[in-house]
């Protein structure tokens, strides 16, 4: 994608070791989608929700992920209208909740702690004609040395074959959501 509604991802992580991307399209403006997006929980997202809240513990199944996205142990690197660009840094493989507190954006681009990685995720609605819209998500993972490469490599072979399986649940659901917002009625899903 190299670029999320006109910021690009390079400009956080131009060298990931690894790269997810979802889209979906609904019959819905770029701020329904948005606003339904922005109002999605954990709790609505159950493979994805259970996850996260592994991952993240002590994160309330009630929080929004927009709003999990802009607080520990997330901060937030751009955002606009539609727009929101998250980053986290530390050692993303241990059961331990190992995520230092990043205070700005400036911090994130100069995170070097050996043993580590930068991770930047990026959500945004877009226009796509019609008075339809698009929801894109894109996540990118960037080790800071070849010890984090190589423990991103071990878990990333385990969890990996699943991620398509998880990350999309939430795209999928606020389609849904601001396709029935809008028309009243549940509207058909389209990649």
């Amino acid at each position: 994608m190299g670029s999320v509604a006109g910021v690009t991802l390079d400009r956080w992580l131009a060298d990931p070791a690894v790269t997810t991307r979802h889209r979906r399209a609904a019959g819905a403006s770029p701020g329904e989608l948005w606003d339904a997006a922005r109002q999605l929980r954990l709790r609505d997202t159950h493979r994805l929700g259970r996850m996260v809240r592994w991952r993240i513990p002590g994160l309330a199944d009630d929080i929004t992920y927009h709003d999990m996205f802009r607080t520990y142990p997330f901060c937030v690197l751009d955002e606009d209208e539609h727009t929101l660009i998250s980053g986290l840094c530390g050692k993303i493989w241990t059961p331990a909740r190992d995520y230092p507190a990043i205070e700005d954006a400036e911090a994130f681009a100069a995170w070097d702690q050996p043993g580590t990685v930068r991770v930047a995720f990026a959500h945004c609605a877009r226009p796509l004609g019609d008075g339809r819209a698009e929801l894109v998500s894109e996540a990118r993972v960037q080790p800071v040395d070849r010890q984090a490469r190589l423990r991103l490599r071990a878990i990333w072979a385990v969890l990996g074959p699943f991620e398509r399986l998880v990350a999309a649940e939430p795209l999928a659901i606020a389609a849904r959501r601001a396709e029935t917002g809008r028309s009243g009625r549940t509207g058909e899903l389209r990649r």
